[in-house]
């Protein structure tokens, strides 16, 4: 079943049971956990493609954060009994499980290059470009806020706000 999500709606949440699986048809999704402490961070940004929650691919398992739609966005909800019963049924699928998680690997990848390569606005100019190319270059603003940029690119919010004062968004 697909289903449409607007801007700022939910999609799951930290602690859901995990009723469902979803697979990214377009758009993009922050995740985000709440911290004992109260902290909130972004810990992940989902894409097209993607079948999430990843922990959950092979087994079932509560949601790890909370997944909040960063534009107009389109799923397909899978109900997780019968994604995991057909992984039963045909072993064969746990290969494209793996090319899955691979991919995501090698996103992480990526954005942990980001993190270590060059001074902070390289690295907000390369998060800008990569956002660009699912967002129809939606101001970096409207998506994230300073304090989830920060957090991508390894700086304080303060700095963010001193780069896109500086035009670096």
């Amino acid at each position: 079943m697909r289903i449409t999500l607007h801007r700022g709606e939910i999609l799951f949440r930290q602690g859901d049971p995990g009723t469902y699986l979803y697979r990214i048809v377009s758009g993009l999704f922050k995740v985000t956990r709440l911290h004992e402490n109260g902290n909130i961070v972004l810990f992940n940004i989902l894409y097209p493609g993607e079948i999430v929650p990843h922990h959950s691919l092979i087994s079932p398992k509560d949601c790890h954060g909370t997944s909040i739609a960063m534009v107009t966005s389109e799923v397909e909800r899978i109900p997780a009994d019968a994604w995991y019963e057909e992984l039963r049924l045909n072993p064969d699928k746990a290969l494209s499980i793996a090319k899955l998680l691979q991919e995501k690997l090698r996103f992480m990848q990526q954005r942990i290059d980001h993190l270590t390569i060059g001074a902070p606005g390289e690295r907000l100019q390369l998060l800008k470009k990569w956002l660009d190319s699912y967002t129809n270059e939606a101001p970096l603003t409207e998506l994230l806020t300073q304090e989830e940029i920060g957090q991508l690119i390894g700086v304080r919010r303060e700095t963010v706000n001193r780069l896109i004062r500086q035009g670096g968004s």
